[in-house]
């Protein structure tokens, strides 16, 4: 654990996570204060958290005894002084502790950073679970560790300017990984280095294409084309950076983009679809509920039972 940490054990913004509520597709329904996008929990429950998912982003840094984490079947403990990042939308179950411990969760809603230029290409880097130790990303541990320090300070002291301190300590953590990802010699590892660093930069403008034209009707040729490779050699290094096809990728974009819209009442599903670039009102039907496990009119009644 690295020096000067200081656990926090109350504040002026006590916060312990207990019991939380799901709906029926088992999305937790994050209790965010105050109209606030960011939520972080001291956590001493002795039981853990049946499988669940979110929209936010999830951060786990254990203080005493082990966390123990099940995504898609693989278990991963989490030692004290270690940090967990569980990507949005990644259902995950937390077991029960065998012992009493302490840990703290963090949920950052990102919906808010999401427009910033060149964030599409930075999230890139947090499709999969990461954890994070000393041993596994030596070079940025320390500081990634101290930005966690940072915003939970500034949450639970209530610091003026709270939120923001927080939100700008999570850009430069995020910012973090990401470097350290597009500097990662297992990426594009058949290429040299230089062709390494082309490729992160050609792909990072490509996924900021997709984040600015996800509504027109894309191609994986169009794709290919924007960037000036065949689109079999495109495919492969696509999926290699992304970890998802060109198509899948495109879709989970267009899905987002429409849950976002499915906040606002007046908006009719028809609009939504063709504003998300889905060719019917059927395809759109039809791939939400293959998504996200409900209709779109369903999703929207339940987020408005929430609001």
């Amino acid at each position: 654990m690295p020096k000067n940490e200081k656990v926090i054990l109350s504040g002026t913004n006590n916060d312990f996570k207990g019991k939380i509520e799901y709906d029926e597709n088992d999305r937790e329904i994050v209790d965010y204060h105050n109209n606030s996008s960011v939520r972080i929990w001291y956590n001493v429950e002795p039981h853990g958290y049946k499988p669940h998912w979110h929209d936010a982003m999830e951060i786990i840094m254990p203080v005493e005894n082990d966390y123990e984490v099940i995504i898609r079947d693989v278990k991963h403990m989490i030692k004290p002084g270690e940090i967990f990042i569980i990507p949005p939308g990644c259902i995950h179950e937390i077991l029960d502790p065998v012992a009493k411990g302490i840990r703290f969760i963090f949920l950052f809603d990102l919906s808010i950073v999401r427009n910033l230029k060149g964030f599409a290409g930075l999230e890139s880097a947090f499709i999969n679970p990461i954890h994070a130790n000393k041993s596994s990303y030596p070079r940025i541990f320390d500081e990634a560790f101290n930005l966690l320090i940072k915003m939970r300070n500034a949450y639970f002291y209530g610091q003026a300017y709270s939120e923001i301190t927080i939100y700008s300590s999570l850009m430069e953590f995020l910012v973090l990984f990401g470097a350290n990802h597009n500097t990662d010699s297992k990426l594009f590892s058949n290429a040299k280095p230089r062709k390494q660093q082309q490729y992160v930069k050609e792909f990072n403008k490509l996924l900021e294409y997709i984040n600015e034209n996800y509504m027109q009707p894309i191609t994986l040729e169009d794709a290919a084309v924007n960037i000036g490779f065949s689109k079999y050699y495109f495919s492969r290094l696509f999926k290699q950076y992304t970890e998802y096809t060109f198509c899948d990728y495109l879709t989970i974009r267009r899905i987002r983009a429409a849950k976002e819209l499915l906040a606002d009442a007046d908006c009719s599903i028809m609009d939504i679809a063709m504003n998300t670039g889905f060719s019917s009102i059927s395809t759109f039907n039809r791939v939400f509920k293959e998504t996200e496990g409900c209709t779109p009119s369903a999703f929207r009644a339940k987020r408005n039972e929430e609001t």
